[in-house]
């Protein structure tokens, strides 16, 4: 109980601090969903999935980069 009510005052004070995203009331609510999410997960599924979040992370960055074009005098040296 202490955990949630922990969680819910972190997650209230994150939320208000990111502009445009989640109120205080919202911010609260996840705080008090991530406190049960890491119950659940344990310390072995919270480590995966923070690897699982960095990798998908690190392929959409990939693929929104621009494709460097070769000038035609770089082609031409090829």
């Amino acid at each position: 109980m202490i955990g949630k009510i922990i969680g819910a005052i972190v997650g209230s004070r994150a939320a208000k601090s990111q502009p445009g995203g989640l109120d205080g009331p919202g911010g609260a609510l996840l705080g008090a969903g991530a406190v049960a999410v890491a119950r659940r997960f344990g310390l072995p599924g919270l480590v995966a999935a923070g690897v699982g979040a960095y990798a998908l992370k690190r392929y959409n960055e990939r693929g929104s980069k621009p494709k460097r074009r070769r000038s035609k005098a770089q082609t031409a040296q090829a």
